[in-house]
């Protein structure tokens, strides 16, 4: 006979108390791993599930052609057009054959070394300043925002002492490619930050001259589009100068770039000043602070970190806008890429097709990097702001 079976002793209580913790019975399958996610996330309802079904079809309607094109049907080598002619896949051997001049555009074959040079100290001095853990971060900054602008700047046009020639002269003019959209893009991004912040602080200033002239910079260049603004730095500007005196042309784009970009960054910041509370200024100013320690230790650091995803955003948009440059005659990387539709040697059906694709995938990991690591910084310096 079992003990559960057994007769009670006399005296004995019916009552039974478990002297040990049982152990915990392991999740229904069903609520755990990916078939609880997709119960929970895309058929908790009638109207999710019917929405699931209906985004997987229209996902699966683009991305399988999209598939077949780049990958499935595509052309990986050839030597001209008769490789991809009568296919209907993704011409890369074509993109394979102008990739130096999507990079580097028509800058010297001999000479391609300093872009090089130049892209390598971009991400020696871009990533440890990326990575909160790495030390040394004030010097680090020092180098990248001060030093690497004048190295790239002698490496890239050249460099000439007296009568000795140390880099050859590159013009600009033959620059192009992603060469082109990264200097317009990091150089608009690095400038139009700070320029912004002095201007959402002068447009919340007490004084009116300068909360004037803060206000009338702003709108005019958020009034006026982009495209008009490079035509005008470009094309206008040459007119209203004195005879004799010119600028570069990738100077005037980048000045134009910068003004435009640091009007839409200084409308963010200025969302995150207001949005902290009266009491930090208060409690800044009895602690006898004045105005510039108060904003450099207290103040924007809370606002900047308020609008990382605004500041973000405008860098995004900026990188995008390069594009723009191909109407005053600078070929950036899409420019460069449309250009090389002219030539007869790689002319096929698939040709266009395949350079866009291209040129859309190289935007998008800039963007899409910019975007995960905007996300990455809210996370680490989050503070408890929401509830």
């Amino acid at each position: 006979m079992s003990d559960t079976n057994k007769p009670l002793a006399a005296g004995t209580s019916p009552a039974w108390v478990r002297s040990q913790m049982a152990e915990p019975l392991p999740a229904p399958l069903s609520d755990v791993g990916v078939v609880g996610w997709a119960r929970k996330s895309l058929f908790s309802s009638i109207p999710h599930t019917a929405l699931t079904i209906i985004g997987a079809y229209i996902a699966w309607s683009v991305i399988w052609p999209l598939i077949q094109f780049a990958i499935l049907d595509a052309v990986w080598n050839g030597e001209d057009r008769e490789a991809c002619v009568g296919h209907h896949g993704a011409c890369w051997a074509y993109v394979k054959a102008y990739l130096p001049q999507f990079i580097y555009g028509r800058y010297p074959t001999e000479e391609i070394w300093r872009v090089n040079v130049v892209y390598a100290l971009f991400l020696l001095l871009l990533v440890p300043l990326a990575i909160p853990s790495v030390p040394f971060k004030r010097s680090n900054a020092i180098l990248f925002l001060i030093v690497f602008p004048i190295l790239a700047y002698f490496l890239l046009t050249g460099l000439v002492i007296g009568d000795a020639v140390v880099l050859p002269i590159v013009e600009t003019a033959v620059w192009g490619g992603l060469l082109v959209t990264l200097v317009i893009a990091v150089t608009g991004i690095v400038a139009s930050l700070p320029l912004g912040i002095a201007l959402a602080l002068g447009r919340r200033s007490k004084m009116p001259t300068i909360k004037l002239v803060s206000i009338i910079f702003i709108e005019f260049w958020r009034g006026v589009p982009l495209i008009t603004v490079l035509f005008m730095s470009s094309v206008m500007l040459p007119l209203f100068l004195p005879e004799g005196v010119t600028f570069d042309k990738l100077l005037r784009v980048l000045i134009g770039v910068t003004l435009f970009s640091a009007a839409y960054m200084a409308e963010v910041v200025r969302g995150g000043l207001q949005a902290i509370p009266k009491g930090q200024y208060e409690g800044a100013m009895a602690l006898g602070l004045r105005f510039w320690p108060m904003m450099y230790l207290i103040i924007l650091p809370q606002a900047l970190k308020l609008v990382i995803p605004g500041i973000v955003n405008t860098f995004i948009g900026l990188f995008k806008d390069t594009t723009l440059v191909l109407i005053v005659g600078m070929f950036d990387l899409l420019g460069q890429i449309q250009s090389s539709f002219t030539d007869p040697t790689w002319s096929s059906p698939s040709q266009g097709h395949t350079g866009y694709l291209f040129a859309a995938m190289v935007f998008w990991i800039f963007c899409f990097g910019m975007s995960r690591y905007s996300i990455f910084m809210e996370k680490k310096l989050h503070t408890g702001h929401k509830r």
